[in-house]
């Protein structure tokens, strides 16, 4: 029977976190009382999924950091505009993640189908493919839902897969994520489609949400989760420089799509079954075979896993760590954040149950400390405003933040919470007289931020 030493004195809390404990334990998002949200086409309105979102608990050893989930965010999910019949569900899952990871100095792994790594709040990562691939022999697509089988093994065989972000844009919701058979997903950067710079889909229109965090390019962007390697992955921005010095940077992948009007080749150069011409349909990136790794010295450009050895805020000795990766327009980028071959060992991470002593790590009431705005990176908009008030919080959101409307006399006329581990609020302000307000914001600790925004009618 294991032995689970709690750390239940707030003080002792507080030490283990800061004088013991690595980022490794420190880092995961952990909720026991609030539950999920989801869209259903043609309806506005989030329903609650009385599941609870981010972690529930974690627990370490000298080797590893188990992490239970129910593999559901706070942020809403769906829908999911592609027939996709499947919501987020509980996973009822425990991933063992190595907290001592190692560069694999061996053959190299390839990132797999399903989960390949963890968000900080449990939900599941998976890599660019989507289980399709093209069938030669019947100038068809084969393999996933809808498709014939693929000849001879499943798509992964075959010479030319399918790259689930634009075959797939339709049906991820608005924080870029999906479920497969109830395991909501991201392949990709975890921020919601309205918040990048172009916008690809319109999907935050119809149904808003937001997403883990939002991109920001002035700062060094947040650690968002481990790869099953046990190597940390980032955000899009980074310091320039991998000792931690030269600014912040857009880190950028290694990968380029190929200059080819016909797929007979492989990326490098061998001869393969043909695939389909590069046309509107299958325009050129639709397959992970269009990309091509050019290797070079510059320090912003990721190596052939998208990662680098660099220097971190949570890291500042150094670490290997991944990225996931924007181009210049905030849109993903091949490979998105793992692979297509781990920099570590590779192993599936999920486990029935913990059969070592661990400590649990009960975190202090931590988060953003400073009443700053600026520090905050708070955004409330339009200002003035007639409809609709929203509040978008630019860092990582590490713990409750709550929030109230307050008219000119004092009077509290609306409140709301922005979610730890999600980046927006709102306010629907239709039925509010025209005039100043203030919204306030709260913290745990007692600190307190007003801003003034005008409602005004027309």
């Amino acid at each position: 029977m294991k032995k689970i030493t709690l750390l239940l004195a707030a003080g002792i809390s507080a030490f283990v976190a800061t004088a013991q404990v690595t980022p490794d334990i420190t880092s995961w998002l952990q909720d026991t009382v609030t539950t999920g949200t989801y869209y259903m086409q043609n309806n506005s309105t989030p329903i609650s999924n009385s599941i609870l979102v981010n972690c529930q608990r974690i627990e370490y050893s000298t080797n590893s950091v188990y992490v239970t989930t129910q593999g559901v965010p706070s942020y809403p999910t769906g829908p999911f505009l592609d027939g996709n019949p499947s919501q987020a569900s509980a996973q009822n899952a425990i991933y063992q993640i190595p907290r001592n990871p190692v560069q694999n100095t061996g053959t190299l792994q390839s990132t797999v189908g399903g989960n390949i790594g963890i968000f900080i709040n449990g939900v599941s990562l998976f890599d660019w493919r989507d289980g399709v691939a093209w069938n030669p022999a019947t100038n068809a697509l084969c393999g996933g839902p809808g498709n014939p089988m693929c000849p001879g093994g499943p798509a992964s065989t075959q010479d030319w897969n399918r790259d689930a972000i634009p075959a797939e844009m339709v049906g991820f919701d608005c924080s870029k994520g999906h479920p497969a058979m109830g395991n909501y997903h991201h392949h990709q950067n975890p921020s919601a489609f309205n918040l990048d710079k172009v916008v690809l889909s319109n999907i935050c229109n119809l149904y808003a949400a937001n997403g883990l965090y939002m991109i920001d390019s002035t700062t060094h962007s947040p650690l968002i989760g481990f790869a099953y390697d046990g190597f940390p992955i980032y955000g899009a921005y980074a310091f320039n420089a991998t000792n931690g010095t030269g600014g912040i940077t857009r880190m950028k992948s290694g990968y380029s799509v190929r200059n080819i009007t016909t797929r007979t080749t492989s990326p490098t150069g061998g001869t393969v079954t043909s695939g389909p011409a590069v046309n509107t349909t299958y325009s050129i990136g639709y397959f992970r075979e269009d990309y091509e790794f050019i290797a070079t010295a510059a320090s912003d450009v990721l190596d052939e896993h998208n990662g680098r050895f660099c220097v971190t805020p949570e890291y500042p000795n150094g670490t290997y760590a991944y990225f996931a990766t924007v181009d210049s327009n905030w849109n993903s980028a091949y490979p998105y954040a793992v692979g297509p071959t781990f920099y570590g060992t590779y192993a599936n991470r999920k486990i029935t149950s913990i059969t070592e002593s661990t400590t649990r790590f009960i975190p202090a009431a931590t988060g953003i400390s400073n009443a700053n705005l600026e520090e905050y990176k708070i955004s409330i908009y339009p200002n003035p405003a007639s409809e609709l008030i929203a509040i978008q919080i630019g860092s990582l959101v590490k713990e409750d933040v709550s929030i109230q409307l307050i008219d000119a006399s004092g009077k509290v006329v609306d409140q709301t919470v922005v979610k730890k581990g999600s980046s927006i609020a709102y306010f629907d302000i239709q039925t509010v007289y025209s005039g100043i307000y203030f919204v306030q914001f709260s913290l745990q600790n007692g600190e307190k931020l007003t801003e003034k925004v005008i409602v005004k009618r027309d």
